[in-house]
């Protein structure tokens, strides 16, 4: 198990860096330098518009990716997925300018966005299958975890490179050819996440469905048909996780540095310091899930969030360095109390035949809910003078949106379930046993 979390940690943190450094690149340099003949809002908002293609294109990655996972096995999804953000990320970092091409900058900075959005939708399901589905079922939510502090791991990696250029560079610098720095070292990174997961082994439950021959033909069309209720109640459950992570990591990033004048640097050390803490909770909010169950977790982390946007607001206002960073913390840490189980509880959702797909559509179904919508909003809520309490109030109300979601959705975690089971056990063991692993 812990060869098979590092390499699925490894995989998650890499993609997500491929994905995070071009959201910082966004809030800092592609506004003018993609498109220049924009107002610096406009500009702003054209850049966020491009990141947010590459959340739309996750959940067809997904499908896709799905289908290969739940037809042909997960471990090719693990392979395929990275080496194609890996290439997309790459090739982000080699296209000319808006001054050099003219429009077809744009055209081919979103082409491959959406490339990068079709690989990440595709990476987080077959790496939280691959642990959750090798995991002993009293520890899933604790392995399952592991892919899940990729991402942190992979912002802090790309907000780092970004951090250590922009200290070590002159703004002009910096503009023209510091920010494509980090888009070419997605190369390098991409050969070892492959190197560590060549030897990656098929799950156990994969290995079931081919020999009892019960795979199924159309996964994406049994889970619309058959889930789709389940599939939207996961995708808003999971859409505040995203707007509070994408409006602390990415929209602050350009709200201070703009309006507020905060020094870059200091900002991306504040959001830093706050990342590598939610890194460090992620695992014992797991090992909670698996003590008193996974649906406790999610809906304690979306309340959290619905109250704390306002002070996260007031906070980062303050310009001051240390206060900014406990409002990015507070933030930060509802959501990671609810995202630390969501990779053992969306597989133990669907059956192993459809899960692939279900699991996988779900998740990246709340990243356009609320990690696609959520930089453009907040950027247009805050185009003033005064406090964006605008945003906080768009980040309160979809976090107790999601909370209703999650309200609606049943417990999955055995060590929970099955103590209530016999007669009249009620809907929740149900839905558990429907969803148990073969």
């Amino acid at each position: 198990m812990p060869r098979l979390a590092l390499a699925s940690l490894a995989g998650t943190a890499i993609e997500f860096y491929d994905f995070f450094v071009y959201g910082t690149a966004a809030a800092l340099v592609l506004g003018p330098l993609f498109f220049p003949s924009f107002s610096p809002l406009a500009g702003t908002l054209a850049a966020f518009g491009t990141f947010g293609i590459g959340f739309l294109a996750r959940p067809l990655g997904s499908a896709v990716f799905g289908h290969i996972g739940d037809r042909y096995g997960r471990r090719p999804v693990l392979l395929v997925s990275l080496l194609l953000t890996g290439l997309a990320t790459v090739g982000v970092g080699c296209v000319p300018t808006f001054s050099s091409i003219g429009a077809a900058a744009p055209v081919l900075l979103l082409l491959l966005r959406f490339l990068q959005g079709l690989g990440l939708g595709g990476e987080w399901g077959g790496a939280v299958l691959l642990t959750a589905e090798h995991a002993p079922e009293h520890r899933r939510g604790l392995w399952a975890s592991f892919p899940q502090i990729g991402p942190p791991v992979g912002f802090m990696l790309a907000n780092g490179m970004i951090l250590a250029l922009s200290a070590a560079l002159s703004d002009e610098q910096f503009t023209s050819w510091g920010w494509r720095v980090p888009f070419w070292a997605a190369g390098l990174l991409a050969l070892a996440g492959l190197w560590l997961r060549r030897s990656v082994e098929e799950t156990p439950q994969f290995r079931a469905l081919a020999e009892t021959g019960r795979r199924a033909d159309a996964p994406l069309s049994e889970v619309v048909r058959g889930h789709w209720r389940l599939l939207l109640l996961t995708g808003g459950a999971l859409a505040s996780g995203y707007a509070v992570f994408y409006a602390v990591t990415t929209w602050s990033l350009a709200y201070a540095t703009k309006h507020l004048e905060v020094d870059r640097t200091v900002m991306l050390a504040c959001i830093m310091a706050a990342v590598v803490l939610k890194a460090t909770v992620t695992p014992l909010a797991a090992v909670l899930g698996d003590r008193y169950g996974r649906k406790p977790l999610c809906l304690i982390g979306c309340a959290m969030c619905a109250v704390w946007m306002f002070p996260f607001v007031a906070l980062l206002r303050t310009t001051d360095p240390l206060l900014m960073t406990i409002g990015f913390l507070g933030g930060l840490l509802g959501m990671v109390t609810t995202f630390a189980v969501v990779g053992a509880y969306l597989p133990e959702l669907y059956a192993p035949r459809i899960r692939c797909t279900g699991a996988a559509v779900g998740y990246n179904l709340g990243g356009v809910l609320g990690g696609a919508l959520t930089p453009m909003v907040a950027t247009a809520l805050a185009d003033g003078s005064g406090p964006p309490w605008g945003v906080a109030l768009y980040l309160s109300g979809l976090s107790l949106l999601s909370l209703g979601c999650f309200a609606l959705l049943p417990e999955t975690n055995p060590a929970v379930v099955r103590p209530r089971r016999g007669p009249g056990a009620g809907r929740e063991a149900g839905a558990a046993e429907a969803a148990a692993p073969v």
